[in-house]
């Protein structure tokens, strides 16, 4: 066989172009819809958030309400007991929250690397 002959073993010709067109409609499908379901987790986590900014929030109200009626230092202490408890249990909650909604991250990644990007509804 000359050098100009074109080789059958080539393997560009196993590839049909339609193939890759099929490939990349398919893939582009896969990433919308990661896309779809990582952007309702994050709606969600940053609506978490905003309600915790606005607890935190009401926290420092109240505490700086029981703080200036307070009339003794036992009054201004347990202000400061009530408040740092209540903090230390929105902490608990907030930790808690974290794990379960970086639990859902995970799992929806590993449910589209593990099933080549189709979701259940696919």
């Amino acid at each position: 066989m000359s050098s100009s002959e074109p080789s059958t073993k080539w393997p560009m010709s196993m590839f049909n172009p339609a193939d890759f067109t099929k490939l990349g409609m398919g893939q582009s499908e896969v990433i919308a819809d990661m896309q779809k379901e990582f952007s309702k987790l994050i709606e969600q986590a940053n609506a978490d958030w905003m309600a915790r900014i606005e607890l935190e929030r009401e926290l420092a109200s109240d505490l700086t309400a029981k703080l200036s009626s307070a009339k003794s230092l036992p009054e201004a202490a347990k202000a400061y007991q009530d408040w740092m408890a209540r903090r230390m249990e929105t902490m608990s909650k907030d930790s808690q929250k974290f794990f379960a909604e970086s639990q859902k991250f995970v799992t929806s990644m590993n449910r589209f690397l593990a099933n080549g990007g189709k979701t259940a509804s696919s």
